[in-house]
């Protein structure tokens, strides 16, 4: 039952998405049926049959590359977050590249993967040369040798971090290494906004002079908190550089705030039959979430005990508790583990309970429809390491002008 409704949500959203490219008659004239029909589609009044499906899906993709506006390349792409926001904002994906096994088989059951669209894993056995001509390079390289929780798990192990990690910390040279091949007009980058203060801030010296002094793009950064568009307190630093000969007006401060910003009850399940149940996260005709979620006594009798005694001693720590009307702590990709840093209320007496993984794509700006193929561990760690899809968008919109316009030569250096 679930599968048939998912199959007509998702030509519904096709037909969305396309409309913002083919009218209706154009439409109709490729899927070879009538206006009426399409309207009809758009209304619900009837559904499409997979074969329609498939050749809307096809047209989809060449409506994208002949309105896209400028072409960019997605490198540790997770699950495809940064993708998403800069497809808003008219660009093409022509290159991936995303290790994890899992986060891969995420990314191609959203997006697909084809010879004409690689999906490649280990960026460093890739030849900066192999990777496609592009306007922008965009890509969040991991986190962990620059992040707090990172720097101090190496510490305690005994292992180096930053660039001296041999592992992570150099990543971020396979970024520069593809700019200053393929010197693409522009490039967004990622990371924790605790990067300014890795080792004394000598991390981010050497970052900005590598982009600024060797690479020429004129770079601009800025900590943004994703909160004013999902309801968690999640700051993250994000880096944009343009070529030195492309011109721009670029400025951070310009940037699209919204004004009305959303709380837990945006993104939480109603379990009031006004959503339709979802594999094992929602049941029945209410939609309720299902039990599983919720914290054992045990579990939940730990973590009280664990904020007591992090409390007396005059500690921070603890587990978070929100209602409707809150906003959440930070999603982590450690959330698989207890769900301790954001814990759905139940009300008096009873125990709180996990975000389903679905929750976890909203509380990310992930659409409805991003489907969700692997485990609960997985997707939470997914979801945890991801980017916030309307902050990229917001972003990429602000770039887009600059990127927009006819090629323009790359300039040696």
């Amino acid at each position: 039952m679930f599968e048939k409704k998912s199959s007509r949500a998702d030509g519904t959203t096709l037909l969305v998405e396309i409309s913002q490219y083919l009218s209706p008659a154009q439409i109709a004239r490729r899927v070879h049926v009538s206006e009426r029909t399409v309207r009809r589609w758009l209304s619900g009044e009837t559904h499409m049959s997979h074969a329609q499906r498939q050749t809307l899906s096809s047209e989809l993709e060449h409506a994208r590359r002949e309105g896209a506006s400028f072409t960019f390349i997605d490198l540790f792409a997770g699950i495809g977050g940064t993708r998403l926001g800069f497809e808003q904002a008219g660009g093409e994906c022509i290159f991936t590249s995303e290790w994890n096994k899992y986060s891969q088989q995420t990314y191609i059951a959203n997006f697909g993967a084809s010879a004409e669209h690689p999906l490649v894993g280990d960026i460093t056995e890739v030849d900066a040369a192999d990777v496609p001509d592009h306007d922008v390079l965009v890509g969040g390289f991991p986190c962990q040798p620059f992040s707090i929780a990172g720097v101090s798990k190496k510490n305690s192990l005994g292992r180096p971090h930053g660039f001296a990690d041999e592992t992570q910390g150099t990543l971020f040279f396979d970024v520069a290494r593809i700019i200053d091949e393929k010197k693409p007009k522009a490039f967004m980058l990622e990371n924790v906004k605790n990067l300014q203060s890795h080792d004394r801030g000598r991390t981010f010296e050497t970052i900005l002079r590598t982009l600024s002094e060797e690479l020429h793009y004129d770079t601009h950064y800025r900590v943004i908190d994703a909160s004013p568009w999902v309801p968690q307190g999640r700051r993250r630093i994000f880096i944009v550089g343009f070529r030195d000969d492309v011109r721009h007006e670029f400025d951070f401060d310009d940037l699209q705030i919204p004004r009305d910003a959303p709380v837990m009850r945006d993104v939480l399940h109603p379990e009031d039959g006004s959503e339709a149940a979802e594999g094992h996260f929602t049941l029945g005709e209410s939609g309720a979430v299902n039990d599983k979620y919720v914290l054992t006594d045990h579990l939940w009798n730990y973590l009280q005990a664990y904020a007591r005694k992090h409390q007396a001693a005059g500690n921070g720590f603890g587990f978070g508790l929100v209602g409707p009307d809150s906003v959440a702590r930070t999603l982590s990709a450690r959330y698989y583990k207890d769900g301790s840093e954001i814990l759905v209320s139940r009300g008096e007496g009873e125990n709180p309970r996990r975000l389903t993984p679905r929750e976890c794509a909203r509380i990310m700006g992930f659409p409805d429809d991003f489907r969700i193929p692997v485990s609960d561990s997985q997707a939470y760690k997914q979801f945890g390491n991801s980017i916030v899809v309307p902050v990229v968008a917001e972003i990429a919109k602000l770039m887009s002008p600059y990127v927009s316009s006819v090629a323009q030569p790359a300039t040696l250096f």
